[in-house]
């Protein structure tokens, strides 16, 4: 195994107290990734799977304490072999977990663009999401997830902001377009529901790129706390920015019909939403290999002490990407795997983790803004991976893959000539007996 003991990986810093180090510039000239494109890395992270937090800072913040740049040996500097190998799985799984949800949802979504092609069979088996996994992992997942570096990576996660702003303009159309005519669910306003808790699971899945920050981190050009916190002060701002605006206009369009895959509620014969769906589609694609980055980088530190050959690293990159596809095709239901990798892997990476190194590291007094926020972080972090799992196991959402949701059934219903009134939809809506919740 890579596990080398308690030695940091770069000079310890432990002389300098926070705030020189929020403040030091180290020569690291050698770095030639800019800013801008980490910006668009971590962006690109986050939108692929949600929102970053305080923590990300705090994270940085243990690096420098102990005088380490990978996750992994901040956490073996900070709680030994035992911390470093809980970690190593953790981190491993996250990313592993959400390649397989990309999958899942560029199988469900380029099935439905291809579908709707002119004279193309909706049962042929090119189209079929099967295939369109395999395919897409074969020509640009596993190509993209072949590069040694990440800050290579940078213009390819602008492209996929880019298809992100683009979707959201979709989204945002709809819900004047469509909105009024779908039937709002039960209690559709009520703020928190006795499973808010699951939604928090799915939320700590949205909100992570902790498993990839010292990846990033590493790829600027002369590396500091503070630059790593500008960046993550901008990055944070438009991805909230962002996902907010997806979250409000999803659930202002469909309400508690929401899917865990959005587009799923749209009907399949809204071109509109099929040029949305096919950049989607791109977008997540575009996303999957930063997560592989990551995968990849935890076996080499654990198995292969951090370097891996020309040879050995395309022959894991193979592995970890044929294992999460053929994961992938078993799997058809996302909301399942959202909520149990947020709580069991997202939760204790964001909160519990680094709350505790900075809590154990840190020499500031109790009363320091960052030990307060680290105390408060911990605990919520635990209530969060246990009760969320709990809920996830004895309450499983409803997943209706594939499937067309009712108010696209009506014959005179057409998201480009919408005549259809509401009370139609109420009807079709106790036809099919739709739970509400």
């Amino acid at each position: 195994m890579g596990y080398q003991g308690q030695q940091p990986v770069i000079p310890p810093q432990s002389d300098l107290d926070d705030k020189e180090l929020l403040v030091s510039e180290p020569k690291h000239k050698e770095k030639t990734c800019r800013q801008s494109a980490a910006v668009f890395n971590v962006v690109n992270s986050i939108i692929g799977s949600g929102i970053i937090d305080f923590s990300l800072v705090l994270l940085i913040k243990g690096g420098a304490l102990s005088g380490t740049d990978t996750y992994q040996s901040l956490v073996n500097k900070t709680f030994g072999f035992p911390g470093y190998l809980l970690l190593s799985v953790l981190q491993f799984l996250y990313p592993f977990i959400a390649m397989i949800s990309y999958n899942i949802i560029t199988g469900d979504t380029l099935s439905k663009v291809f579908q709707r092609i002119p004279g193309v069979d909706p049962e042929n088996l090119l189209i079929g999401r099967h295939f369109i996994i395999v395919f897409s992992t074969v020509v640009f997942t596993l190509p993209l997830s072949l590069y040694r570096d990440i800050a290579k990576l940078g213009k390819i996660s602008l492209i996929s902001t880019v298809l992100t702003t683009l979707i959201l303009g979709i989204v945002t159309a709809r819900v004047i377009s469509l909105g009024p005519y779908i039937p709002k669910s039960e209690d559709a306003w009520v703020f928190a529901k006795p499973n808010a808790i699951q939604a928090v699971g799915v939320m700590s899945f949205a909100f992570i790129c902790h498993h990839n920050c010292f990846l990033v981190y590493g790829s600027l050009e002369e590396p500091t706390v503070a630059k790593w916190s500008r960046i993550i002060h901008l990055s944070t701002l438009v991805s909230v920015f962002i996902c907010i605006l997806f979250a409000t206009c999803g659930y202002v369009t469909f309400t508690g019909f929401t899917q865990g895959d959005l587009f799923e509620n749209y009907c399949r014969n809204d071109d509109l939403v099929t040029f949305g769906r096919f950049c989607y589609g791109a977008t997540v694609v575009l996303t999957y290999p930063i997560e592989c980055f990551v995968t990849r980088e935890v076996v080499a530190n654990v198995f292969f002490g951090g370097n891996l050959s020309p040879v050995f690293h395309i022959i894991i990159t193979a592995v970890i990407i044929t294992t999460a596809t053929l994961v992938s095709l078993l799997i058809d239901c996302l909301g399942i795997v959202l909520e149990l990798n947020g709580v069991l892997c997202a939760a204790p990476l964001i909160f519990i983790i680094p709350s505790a190194c900075y809590l154990k590291l840190s020499e500031e007094p109790r009363t320091h803004s960052d030990k307060i926020m680290s105390c408060v972080m911990l605990p919520v972090g635990a209530v969060v991976m246990v009760v969320g799992f709990v809920m996830a196991v004895t309450n499983p959402q409803d997943c209706t893959h594939g499937q067309e949701m009712f108010y696209c059934f009506p014959d005179n219903f057409s998201l480009t000539n919408i005549s259809v009134s509401h009370s139609q939809l109420t009807t079709q809506l106790s036809i099919v007996n739709v739970s509400t919740f």
